[in-house]
């Protein structure tokens, strides 16, 4: 036991609407609105001293839970399960380090949430623990955020053993046969921060977005945000691209790549990504693609950094050798990675890199970082498209994770006026110039939001306790 474990006190849960700016395909389903579930939660420490901290996620549908069931009978259960973790969450009575509590919460109580919501809920699919993760998140986010700001520390110190009561032997097993060892290791021993306080910013290229200036009707919104990707670059200042594809359609996927391609060489941006969105059964459709790329387009060939997450995303479910395609490109987990066992089985089957995501929970992704890097695993932070209060966990990730590059940023692009609140406090993280973003505002305790001076006015509390 240290002074400064945490207990839950009291909390509130939030849903705030945002409507996109443009729509964003996500595989076979378009995102045009999204709500973020935005949480506080009060905690007092050992010593008596309270305070409270804030988590946000967006309740991404399309990602988190792909299916022929209604976008509102899919929001509407993901609501319901926020609310079953916050009256869980209320009346808990463990006490430890945030990180502690994460991972005691995951293992013990949210299984049988999920279970007894399934079991209750009369629809014709269980609700995904992807998606249950997702809905935890928020408040799984707070609780680190908390135990900074009742401790009166950046979070992002105390993941040592001044701090937490176990090492990361209690969570994590080595691959067999690896001579890693987790005794006496905490998270921290796994950190790289950059030298400067910003980190290069990837912008996501949608299935919808449009690419060329002679693309545009006239009849677009004057808004003072730019439409096409011709725009973005130039705008920004871009580096990175990520490349949204079908992953069912590999003429449409090749023509993509190339095109978007092309525009990057033309705009001097070095670096492309393809994310297939998990609609891929068989590695000759990535590597087809790819080596019609080297053969055709060899500078773009050479420019697509790392291939992220084409195949299904139930991992234990769909056991495919993906060694073809990792042989080719870095090859890395995303929507597969919801915890860091998942992470050793991917690592098993030939992937190569992990991309990290705090709406898979803060402690879920430390884990993941630590045992990746532990294994000679590269990382990466990807985005769930976050606004507001989301944004500023996602970077800090980042910054501390020591990914391939930078991070990928894109919540400016779909929804920019959604974080004004936010931006007025730290406007390095919600525009990009010179292609990054710049974490030089953060300060204080806990993730330091510096959330009293945001005053964004916030509805009436879904749930409070």
């Amino acid at each position: 036991m240290k002074p400064y474990d945490i207990m839950v006190k009291g909390l509130e849960l939030f849903y705030l609407p945002v409507q996109t700016r443009v729509p964003l395909k996500f595989g076979s389903e378009v995102l045009t609105s999204v709500t973020c579930a935005r949480v506080c939660v009060r905690t007092e420490n050992r010593r008596g001293e309270q305070a409270q901290g804030w988590g946000e996620t967006p309740l991404s549908v399309q990602w988190v839970w792909p299916s022929a069931l209604s976008y509102d009978v899919r929001e509407r259960a993901l609501k319901r399960m926020c609310e079953l973790i916050a009256q869980d969450l209320a009346v808990w009575q463990e006490q430890g380090h945030a990180f502690e509590l994460g991972h005691a919460y995951q293992k013990e109580r949210l299984p049988r949430l999920v279970e007894a919501f399934n079991a209750a809920s009369g629809l014709s699919e269980p609700i995904p623990y992807l998606a249950a993760l997702v809905c935890f998140s928020p408040f799984d986010i707070a609780l680190h955020d908390a135990y900074g700001v009742t401790n009166q520390v950046p979070v992002y110190e105390t993941y040592n053993a001044r701090y937490m009561n176990t090492d990361l032997s209690a969570y994590l097993e080595p691959a067999e046969g690896s001579t890693v060892r987790f005794d006496g290791l905490y998270p921290e021993r796994f950190f790289a921060t950059p030298p400067a306080k910003e980190l290069v910013a990837w912008h996501l290229v949608g299935g919808k977005d449009l690419l060329y200036r002679h693309e545009l009707s006239g009849s677009e919104t004057d808004d003072g945000y730019p439409y096409t990707l011709e725009d973005w670059i130039e705008r920004d200042g871009l580096q990175c691209l990520k490349v949204k594809l079908a992953g069912n359609d590999a003429a449409w996927d090749y023509n993509r790549l190339v095109q978007v391609g092309e525009i990057a060489i033309a705009g001097q941006v070095p670096w492309l990504t393809a994310d297939f969105n998990c609609q891929v059964t068989d590695c000759a459709y990535v590597n087809d693609i790819l080596d019609r790329l080297l053969l055709e387009h060899p500078a773009i060939y050479k420019s697509i950094l790392y291939i992220e997450q084409p195949f299904p995303y139930d991992l234990e479910a769909n056991r495919l050798d993906v060694r073809s395609v990792s042989a080719r490109k870095p090859l890395f987990m995303d929507e597969s990675a919801h915890d860091w066992e998942l992470v050793k089985l991917g690592r098993e089957l030939g992937w190569t890199g992990v991309a990290l995501k705090t709406c898979k929970t803060q402690t879920g992704a430390l884990l993941s970082l630590c045992w990746a890097k532990a294994h000679g695993m590269t990382l990466m932070v990807q985005d769930l498209t976050n606004p507001m209060l989301a944004q500023i966990p996602h970077v800090l990730l980042a910054y501390y994770a020591g990914t391939i590059m930078g991070v990928e940023t894109n919540g400016m692009q779909f929804y920019p006026e959604a974080s004004g609140y936010e931006a007025r406090v730290h406007p390095g993280l919600y525009q990009r110039r010179q292609g990054k973003v710049r974490l030089h505002s953060l300060s204080g305790s806990g993730f330091g939001y510096r959330a009293a001076e945001m005053v964004r006015p916030l509805p009436e509390p879904a749930a409070r306790y």
